[in-house]
């Protein structure tokens, strides 16, 4: 059948691929009605938990292929129902189960392909021979390993299997494909586990904790090998490249991925002999660090990129980024490799004038070479980067790049991010007709306005930040519609906030910060729902903080990955395993070849840059050094995923609101160098996440809030300037404040209103009486008539006293 339910002309096949029409039952129906079924495909098709092979198992006696991936079973591997299909030699079980592995499995001795990757398959492999039998038919994966001899194909990856690799392995002389990445394996590879798997065609020991050292010439024997990964997540495990001196390689490796590793390397290169015999290389990504200690006894010195890697014909993907590489870049690795599609020189120590020379590589979409010391101008007549037909993708960030930007670069229709933040870019930047999706040309010396002509339809990144534009934010980015990042930051901007960034719904990150902007903050601001990261500080806006800025909820879904591939049409053919199975290999994780989003904000005190996924959780507001006034809006305390709040340096008056005990996730909290009165809530308390709290320079009184949880690791620094603030870590003795402040007995102390400083009343009674007594001299002095009058009230007083004694 195909994926409809009809029926094939050779009734061996039976597909009900990614089936929402027929039940269960209806499938078990058909099944039993072609008992001669060669293949069995039940892949996506969203078959109840319990209900498959429930009742009775379909007399299948000769079928070869099951399929029942992608179906989110969740429940236990149905070994029970599988034992009988005595034929089988390939099953596909992935994306469905949780639990251990059933012994039962051993009776498929057919099996030549078996897939259970993505399950939530758990616990270790014991070693054949040193646990009871009891045991090993609840655990353990060896035993039917053993019994499973003709394997071809084990797939195992994106599960939680944990401990050694047993050594059993070996035994599995048949094996091609073997793929254990994305488990918690520990321990030592054995060299035997692999030098007796003769046959291996695709290793994939990735994203394991393994440790100690492994050496390449385990892999000497093998004539087929074409995929070798190993993508570390410690920084234990080591790679011998050279031990046993002159081992020559008889295998053609179209794929290696050793980042993460510490690779030991010959004597005066910084690339392992080993491959200097690989012509078919497609994928090369590899940590030369030579800070490494190098076991085959080599000195170490810096490394060069030698000349000999243009012996690569065949190599697609060149990643030696992350590494200490100094010199020049040799000019083979532009000429001499035809199908190189990627080159990752990121990270290093190389110089140069590495644009200036002849760019020959037709296949070329991108060109990594950020965060060195090149040099140069892009704009130099020698410059061959406008001749590249198909390059998409330009990072020469953080270099030492000169001059002005040329035309082509806004004017190449495939080129859709560009990165050349933090160089000595200047001049005007070019308009054209090119729709970027990135450019960051943030951190260089561009001048004059904002250019409107930009084609920013299609842009998500746009980083305009610290430069020198000016003038005020053009009309034309009411087109930005798709953008998710603004940075505007740092220039010399001025104006007001155009009404229309209101209406940009897909903005997560607004950085505006450092410019000469003015006026109110338009209520506009709070449609942008979706936003994590406003920045408005040190402008000179003035009136009130729209309390509507409670909308700003968050972020809703994730839009900041670890790294996003360009787009389709610029991607070279991938490897893809031959296989029963095809297995499609991708450089995951950090390792991608993309560009990351990088956004710099400042929380407690300290401006930090966050990059990547971090952007999707991570969510402030800084309003801080304007000139806002009014009082605090209490609904600011709704912004509950709020992690840091700036609002120092400004005008505000009124109290803190209470409500502020609401902002659970809040980890930096600054209100300092305002007006505001008042207490400091003793709510606020109940911040647990809270790291940085400043509240100084402003007219606060009273006592401060308990020194619990994370208020009693904020020192005094963070209430100075508040001279009727009292309590730890203060010196101001709350009852010493009391007494000349509060007369009312306090709720909560033992103090009474009269238990007073008598000197003190003393004092002030006297003063008092003193000062009444002079101004009535002085008024008598002045007017004679209230004098005499004076005199006779107190004459009649004295009459009347002495009348009345």
């Amino acid at each position: 059948m195909n994926n409809s339910g009809t029926i094939m002309s050779n009734l061996l096949h039976l597909n009900f691929d990614n089936n929402n029409f027929f039940s269960v039952d209806d499938m078990m129906r058909s099944m039993a009605a072609f008992p001669s079924l060669r293949l069995l495909s039940l892949k996506g098709s969203f078959l109840e938990e319990g209900k498959l092979f429930a009742n009775e198992v379909p007399n299948l006696p000769y079928l070869e292929v099951l399929i029942l991936s992608n179906n989110n079973f969740n429940g236990t591997l149905p070994m029970e129902a599988l034992a009988s299909f005595h034929r089988l030699e390939v099953l596909d079980l992935s994306s469905n189960f949780v639990g251990s592995i059933p012994s039962k499995i051993k009776s498929l001795s057919s099996l030549k392909v078996i897939s259970l990757a993505y399950n939530n398959l758990n616990g270790s492999l014991p070693h054949y021979g040193r646990f009871s039998k009891t045991k090993m038919l609840h655990t353990s994966v060896t035993l039917w390993l053993i019994e499973l001899k003709n394997l071809h194909e084990l797939d195992l990856s994106g599960n939680n299997f944990v401990g050694n690799l047993p050594k059993c392995f070996n035994m599995q002389s048949s094996l091609k494909f073997f793929d254990i990445s994305s488990n918690q394996f520990t321990g030592i590879l054995p060299p035997s586990l692999i030098a007796n798997l003769t046959s291996l065609e695709y290793v994939d020991f990735s994203h394991n904790k393994f440790e100690g050292m492994f050496s390449m010439s385990s892999f000497s024997n093998h004539t087929k090998l074409e995929v070798v990964a190993f993508i570390n997540e410690n920084d234990e495990f080591e790679v011998e490249t050279e031990e046993p001196i002159g081992w020559t390689p008889m295998f053609q490796l179209e794929v290696l991925v050793l980042p993460n590793c510490k690779i030991n390397k010959p004597k005066g290169s910084v690339i392992p002999s080993f491959l200097l015999h690989q012509h078919k290389l497609k994928k090369l990504v590899m940590n030369l660090n030579t800070r490494l200690l190098d076991m085959s006894g080599n000195h170490i010195i810096d490394g060069v990129i030698p000349s000999s890697v243009g012996d690569l014909g065949k190599l697609g993907t060149l990643d030696l980024s992350h590494n200490e590489l100094s010199g020049e870049v040799p000019s083979a690795l532009f000429t001499n490799l035809p199908y190189l599609g990627i080159i990752k020189l990121s990270n290093n120590s190389l110089h140069g004038d590495v644009l200036s020379g002849n760019l020959s590589s037709g296949y070329l979409y991108s060109l990594h070479l950020d965060s060195n010391r090149f040099t140069g101008k892009i704009g130099n007549k020698k410059n061959k980067l406008s001749t590249l037909p198909n390059l998409g993708l330009l990072d020469i960030s953080n270099n030492l790049f000169t001059g002005l930007i040329p035309d082509w670069i806004s004017n190449k229709s495939y080129l859709s991010e560009l990165v050349i933040r933090n160089n000595s870019f200047g001049g005007r930047f070019p308009c054209g007709t090119n729709s970027f999706s990135f450019l960051d040309i943030s951190q260089n010396h561009f001048t004059g306005s904002i250019p409107s002509c930009l084609n920013v339809r299609g842009l998500k990144h746009l980083h305009l930040g610290a430069n020198k534009f000016t003038g005020s934010i053009p009309n034309s980015f009411c087109n930005l519609t798709k953008v998710l990042t603004l940075d505007i930051g740092k220039n010399y901007l001025s104006g007001t906030i155009p009404e229309f960034i209101g209406e940009l719904s897909n903005l997560r990150i607004l950085l505006l910060g450092k410019n000469n902007f003015s006026g109110f903050i338009p209520k506009q601001l709070c449609q942008l729902t979706n936003a994590s990261l406003i920045d408005l500080s040190n402008n000179i806006f003035s009136g009130s903080i729209p309390s509507c800025l409670h909308n700003i909820t968050g972020p809703s879904y994730q839009a900041f990955m670890q790294g996003s591939a360009p787009p389709a049409y610029y991607m070279l053919p991938s490897y893809i395993y031959k296989g029963v199975q095809d297995k499609y290999f991708s450089i995951e994780g950090k390792f991608m070849n993309a560009i990351q989003d990088e956004a710099t904000f400042t929380t407690k005190t300290q401006s930090l840059s966050y990059k990547g996924e971090v952007l999707n959780i991570m969510s402030g507001l800084d309003l801080s050094c304007n000139k806002l006034s009014g009082h605090i809006p209490k609904e600011l305390g709704l912004l509950s995923q709020i992690r840091a709040l700036n609002l120092s340096f400004n005008l505000l008056t009124g109290t803190i609101p209470v409500n502020f005990s609401n902002l659970a996730n809040i980890e930096s909290l600054d209100l300092s160098f305002n007006s505001l009165t008042g207490s400091v809530p003793s709510e606020l308390i109940k911040l647990n996440s809270l790291s940085f709290f400043n509240v100084s320079y402003n007219n606060l009184s009273g006592r401060l809030p308990e020194m619990v949880a994370q208020f009693s690791t904020f020192t005094k620094e963070s209430y100075e300037g508040n001279p009727l603030l009292c309590g730890p870590p203060l010196e101001n003795d709350c009852r010493k404040e009391s007494r000349m402040t509060h007369p009312s007995n306090e709720e909560g102390t033992d103090e009474k209103w009269y238990d007073i400083d008598m000197a003190s009343f003393y004092g002030s009674c006297g003063s008092t009486w003193f000062v009444f007594m002079l101004g009535f001299v002085a008024l008598g002095y002045v007017n004679s008539y209230w004098m005499r009058r004076w005199l006779d009230f107190v004459e009649e007083c004295m009459y009347a006293c002495y009348y009345f004694f």
